[in-house]
């Protein structure tokens, strides 16, 4: 883009309202690399950033995102700016995160938009001049379309929201249970580059609302099963749309200002017009009564419609009539559809399924065994046996046939009533010996990729047998994969403890739980560890094996201790000590006195931790493991620092430095060496504190450890108030808060609170 001038920007910015001048801020990509005209233009817009108002607070926030700079109001005067000094306001710029796009994440749509055009303009009309955030709720029963015409009115709206559209599916009805709040804000946390969420559902819900009060964004929660699961979901937006998908009326969200669009069953037009346009007019019109017959028998659903004219249009030489005929015949059949009063569905399914050629019908019906309504083609190949290529054209012939969902990315989804509908077909058509063996040779497959990712995250606690009735692929190929995959599927790998468990596959439950370790250790998931811990430690008892007894009882401590539970944490350490004491295994024992340390430490007993610790360090090195006894030294030193006592704390983590860092340990290495300046902050030794906290501040950088890299540098804020030095301390800290919100750590309210106390007052 060629030179701008800088008084015909600033005439459009004057005559703009607050859309167009967030357009105009989006025509600036080029920024970075822009020429000196170009600059002279920067600094104009940087110099408007810095005032008040809407138009401010945007230039502001596209700032950071898309010229790699924070601006403030509130700090020096003058300053150099991309080659240009502004004059008339003051700025101050900081290191932004990478860019990331602007969220758009409304699934595709499935065809051109047919029928519901009066209540697609009802709904517009609710959008027409927004004075605040609004709250729809559309209701109506499964199957009926509301999905479908939500999506629709989102996509018109578009322009509308330029700071994002997110969408969630909250799996009210999905056999898993509906999805945990923690788990959809995370989602959307991660969307606005927020790599790690609070564990807690109120501190990340506290986060998200912070990220977005200044956003004006749109956000589809569909498949919603209560108020309570939508409430904490709610942006802080004060100019956002929030529409709620859902089969129940919701009408606890009234006190939350909803306003409520039920939404009913198509009338015989819109169906008629749904069913023409896949099947073809001139088709159509040679049979028209048959027509109406047709859209009579799916009774105004959507998916009904949808499905049988799906199979019509597939099938050249299929009347009507007889399409109509056979839904007539077959209103009778699952019962269990009846529960939802829509036995059209369950004709239109029937039908569909009589049309699939033998290995699509089979899969079909073995689909319906999946603990889970969304999943892969390796999850098909490992019901059917077949090779995944076979697997996904077989699930091309399902999605083509409308009975099931293409996600993209390899991943396909079940409508709520097309799963209950594969289940009874999976009972008729199998005796339950094989319906168990297709269901176990999924199950091993979720065991087999997780075990493939704990070999590699965490190559020291993949000791423990594996069982399996099946020859198992190949799984991720190296971390980065293995985080994606454990990412991606924790919610089915908790599916597949529950499914285990619940089929008294005792061995395959525990060791499921096993192999999910690097999933609580490096992405945090403790919103699963609270089932998954005693679902593991009740079939390890039950299945009777010692070392994967122990195993449950140790990593579940851990995870309850890093729920907060510390006390209980501390019964379940004690029952491994006990075992282990039993069996005579020092360093088994080393190692649950160290989570009965830690738990204490949680607890703020002190004196007790100590205690443990001194138990834990004295049996590791008696077995000779250094790099537990090191780690035992770290905790120690941590101790001593609570207790106000830093003399005692430097031989501990001097040994802790130099034993980790010969071990080729720079992760746990850096953190004996924060804790080491620390200590001589305290002790008023300022230079060696400074050489520290830099070296340990580098590797935790090094190491990608955001958040221990934030420790440091806030480490770094409180020796500079040590040395009485207020203004680089604010540096230190502000630097330390801006990773902190980066990583959406609990840190940030700590952080907040010094960078407040210690920044001069607004003139």
């Amino acid at each position: 883009m060629g030179p701008l001038a800088i008084d015909a920007v600033e005439a459009v910015v004057a005559g703009a309202d607050a859309c167009e001048r967030a357009e105009l801020a989006g025509l600036l990509g080029w920024l970075p690399q822009a020429r000196r005209s170009d600059r002279e233009l920067a600094a104009a817009l940087l110099e408007r950033a810095v005032g008040e108002g809407e138009f401010a607070d945007r230039l502001r926030r596209w700032i950071a995102e898309h010229a790699g700079a924070t601006v403030t109001a509130n700090t020096i005067s003058g300053g150099q700016m991309f080659g240009t000094v502004v004059q008339a306001r003051s700025v101050q710029l900081h290191t932004a995160p990478a860019v990331r796009p602007t969220p758009r994440q409304l699934p595709p749509p499935a065809g051109p938009f047919i029928g519901r055009r009066a209540e697609l303009a009802e709904l517009a009309l609710l959008a027409a001049e927004p004075a605040a955030r609004q709250l729809v709720v559309v209701s109506g029963p499964a199957g009926v379309g509301k999905t479908a015409l939500v999506l629709e009115w989102l996509r018109e709206l578009s322009p509308r929201y330029p700071d994002g559209q997110l969408y969630a599916d909250l799996r009210g009805h999905a056999p898993g249970g509906p999805a945990e709040v923690g788990e959809t804000l995370g989602a959307f946390l991660r969307a606005f580059g927020v790599d790690r969420v609070p564990d807690a559902p109120a501190e990340a819900a506290a986060l998200w609302r912070s990220v977005t009060s200044e956003r004006r964004i749109a956000v589809m929660l569909d498949n919603a099963l209560t108020a309570a699961q939508v409430r904490q979901l709610l942006p802080g937006s004060a100019a956002g749309l929030v529409v709620v998908v859902s089969r129940n009326r919701l009408t606890g969200l009234g006190v939350d200002g909803a306003v409520f669009r039920p939404l009913g069953l198509l009338d015989e037009d819109a169906a008629a017009e749904i069913l023409l346009h896949r099947v073809g007019r001139r088709r159509a019109a040679e049979e028209p009564e048959a027509v109406r017959e047709v859209v009579a028998h799916c009774g105004g659903l959507a998916l009904a419609v949808s499905l049988v004219a799906a199979r019509v249009a597939a099938r050249p030489r299929l009347t009507l009539a007889a399409t109509a005929a056979a839904l007539e015949q077959e209103s009778g059949r699952l019962a269990v559809l009846r529960l939802e009063g829509e036995l059209a569905v369950q004709s239109a399914l029937d039908a569909s399924c009589a049309a699939l050629a033998p290995g699509p019908d089979r899969l079909y019906h073995r689909l319906g065994l999946l603990p889970f309504s969304d999943f892969t083609a390796a999850d098909a190949a490992a019901l059917t046996g077949d090779e995944p290529p076979e697997a996904e054209l077989l699930l091309d012939a399902l999605a083509e046939a409308n009975l099931v969902e293409d996600l993209g990315t390899d991943r396909f989804r079940f409508h709520d009533l097309v799963r209950l509908h594969a289940q009874a077909r999976a009972r008729a058509a199998e005796p339950s010996s094989q319906r168990e063996a297709a269901l176990r040779r999924v199950l091993e497959r979720y065991l087999a990729c997780a075990t493939a990712a704990e070999r590699l995250l965490t190559p020291n606690h993949a000791t423990l047998r594996r069982d399996y009735l099946a020859p198992q692929a190949d799984g991720p190929a190296d971390e980065r994969a293995a985080l994606r995959w454990l990412d991606q599927e924790r919610r089915h790998l908790l599916e597949a403890v529950r499914t285990a468990s619940a089929n008294g596959w005792f061995a395959l439950t525990w060791q499921l739980v096993d192999a999910m370790f690097p999933l609580f250790l490096r992405l945090r998931a403790h919103e699963l560890g609270a089932e998954a811990n005693r679902l593991g430690l009740a079939a390890a008892r039950r299945e009777g094996d010692p070392a994967g007894l122990a195993r449950m009882l140790t990593d579940g401590g851990g995870r309850l201790r890093n729920l907060g539970e510390a006390d209980e944490s501390i019964v379940w350490y004690q029952e491994a000590l006990h075992l282990a004491r039993a069996d005579g295994d020092l360093k088994a024992q080393a190692q649950a006195l160290h989570g009965i340390g830690k738990a204490h430490r949680l607890a703020g007993r002190l004196d007790e931790a100590v205690d443990c610790f001194r138990q834990d360090l004295e049996l590791r090195l008696a077995v000779g493991y250094q790099r537990g006894a090191a780690l035992t030294r770290v905790t120690l030193g941590d101790v001593a620092l609570a207790q106000g006592r830093p003399q005692l704390a430097l031989p501990e983590l001097t040994s802790a430095y130099e034993t980790l860092l010969a071990l080729a340990e720079p992760y746990e290495a850096a953190r004996a060496l924060a804790f080491l300046g620390q200590a001589r902050t305290v002790l008023g030794e300022y230079e060696a504190a400074e050489q520290a906290l830099a070296q340990a501040a580098e590797m935790f950088r090094t190491a990608g450890s955001r958040n221990w890299e934030a420790r440091a540098l806030e480490l770094r804020g409180e020796l500079e108030e040590a040395r009485e030095a207020p203004q680089r301390a604010l540096l230190r800290y502000e630097a330390s808060l801006s990773l902190y919100q980066e990583v959406g750590a609990p840190d940030v309210q700590r952080l907040t609170g010094k960078v407040c106390r210690l920044a001069p007052p607004e003139s």
